[in-house]
């Protein structure tokens, strides 16, 4: 597919996938290749563990070669689809890039989080929290819940919506899928612990390089959605640049810290992380911590964040067309 058919394709598919995205979410009982390359991970890892070579290697050779798969697959079957009928072509594009974008289901898992909190079910708001994070949720207060919730909005603002459709903008639906391989290979194996230092590695690292524009770019964005609520374009863009770098990734603290300063809120500090205590800076020093209504804030500032990034999308496509 040549660049401007890819651009036309694009500018008519990204927004009706997100569409979809918004009414549906990610109904579980559908298939969802996402899950399926998660399985793949579960399968192959332990057969690269066994290669004749170091960890740091054998991790390497496993993330370039499903990265490589999920690309060229989903590549062969839209150009198989393509030969069939043009239609269904652009019906699968629909459905990939629907599969990699994840606004619903992101706002759904928050809210659902919000609702036990506000029900006053501490212990029934822990266990929905652990379902969307990687820190330890047991010993959570409600203060930390509530921190810990709008911190995944925000960070997952990049990794379920800025960068599955910056990747679609450039190479389709193919390379959206890539990067969501890239991107479950980091939440499954890109661990600093012992199991996963030398082995995850190389994932991680792939990680960090494709969401380092995303991440960055994602920060004006945020700010420009703070405007139409309450007007705090301004701390959300200083505090995103200039407290982003104080986090442990190089990206995630970008999108977060531009939600500090949106909301108001001061957000990181000290986790609990596999039984380990893990000391991190915090961001948005110059504000108090959350409160419960600050989910349901963070929820609707990354909706709108969402629909000004594809937006943005839509119109770089309609330039590359022209």
């Amino acid at each position: 597919m040549s660049l401007e058919i890819q651009s036309l394709s694009i500018i008519l598919i990204l927004p009706i996938a997100c569409i979809i995205d918004f009414l549906i979410g990610d109904p579980r009982f559908l298939p969802h290749p996402v899950r399926w390359i998660g399985r793949a991970i579960e399968w192959a890892e332990p057969e690269f563990r066994k290669l004749k070579c170091n960890l740091e290697t054998s991790g390497l050779l496993f993330a370039i070669c499903l990265i490589g798969i999920v690309f060229t697959s989903a590549w062969a079957i839209i150009r198989i689809a393509d030969m069939i009928h043009p239609l269904i072509g652009v019906v699968l594009r629909i459905i990939l890039i629907f599969y990699c974008i994840s606004i619903r289901s992101l706002e759904k898992a928050a809210m659902d989080v919000y609702r036990r909190l506000a029900e006053k079910d501490i212990s029934s708001a822990r266990r929905a929290l652990s379902m969307i994070v990687g820190r330890e949720t047991a010993v959570l207060d409600e203060e930390g819940i509530v921190r810990a919730s709008v911190e995944t909005v925000s960070e997952n603002f990049v990794d379920g919506v800025a960068s599955p459709v910056f990747f679609a903008v450039i190479g389709g639906a193919p390379l959206a899928l890539a990067y969501k391989a890239a991107n479950t290979l980091d939440s499954m194996i890109g661990y600093r612990n012992d199991a996963y230092l030398e082995f995850g590695r190389a994932s991680a690292l792939i990680d960090d390089v494709l969401n380092f524009i995303p991440a960055r770019l994602s920060v004006p964005v945020i700010a420009l959605a703070a405007f139409f609520p309450a007007g705090r374009s301004l701390p959300a863009l200083v505090t995103g640049f200039r407290e982003g770098r104080n986090h442990a990734s190089p990206n995630a603290g970008y999108p977060e810290a531009a939600f500090a300063g949106a909301l108001a809120v001061k957000l990181g500090g000290p986790n609990r992380y596999h039984g380990k205590k893990v000391v991190k800076p915090y961001i948005g020093t110059a504000f108090p911590g959350p409160g419960l209504r600050h989910i349901k804030q963070a929820c609707d500032l990354m909706i709108l964040s969402s629909v000004i990034w594809i937006a943005f999308a839509v119109a770089a496509a309609v330039m590359f067309s022209g």
